[in-house]
């Protein structure tokens, strides 16, 4: 799926869109527009979350120990999650492996390495929709079906599926682009997801 097609598929509310495209915007990243704090922060505001992510965007080391604590309650919760999920016999398996990839995720953020963590990240929820939602997270409208579940949670599973731009631009960034500059972005976007999920 292409970066703008969900734009295109008028799946999210209007009220919701400009946020949306604040943080992923439709025509993509360029030297002009690129994350911005103040656009991911406008955005966990507006998935509810906006307390948890302006305290701990604000915190300067990853190393912190508040954010190791909210790291580990994020693995609690996403494990509860993941286990109290009702799947068919046959998706057993994929619920054992996602459980066994999320520390590994909380690893890689620890350890600052926000580019790998935004990959895990976004195979981390294509598993998870699966989980919930069943074969209806592979099709075309399903950020419309989520939607029209809950605004917040659409939101949430449309910013999933816009993750994967987010690798896009960064992985063709010259190597005289600001890496702290970067990092920052980057983990001001997880965090939203990563609050969200502790949240839910």
């Amino acid at each position: 799926m292409s970066c703008d097609s969900l734009f295109n598929n008028k799946a999210i509310p209007e009220e919701y869109r400009k946020t949306a495209e604040s943080l992923f915007p439709a025509e993509g990243f360029t030297e002009k527009k690129s994350l911005s704090l103040k656009a991911a922060t406008d955005f966990a505001i507006a998935l509810g979350i906006g307390a948890d992510f302006k305290k701990l965007v604000s915190l300067k080391k990853i190393t912190d120990a508040e954010i190791h604590n909210f790291l580990e309650s994020f693995q609690n919760n996403l494990d509860l999650l993941i286990q109290k999920t009702w799947v068919e016999k046959a998706d057993e398996g994929r619920k054992e492996i996602l459980l066994n990839n999320v520390p590994g995720f909380v690893d890689v953020i620890e350890k600052g390495n926000f580019q790998k963590a935004l990959e895990e990240f976004g195979a981390i929820l294509d598993e998870l929709s699966y989980l919930f939602f069943g074969a209806q997270s592979t099709k075309e409208d399903f950020t419309e079906y989520t939607f029209r579940i809950d605004d917040q949670m659409g939101l949430f599973w449309w910013y999933g599926t816009q993750l994967g731009c987010i690798k896009e631009v960064f992985a063709v960034k010259t190597a005289d682009t600001d890496g702290a500059a970067n990092d920052e972005a980057l983990w001001a976007v997880l965090l939203i997801g990563i609050c969200f999920l502790t949240n839910f």
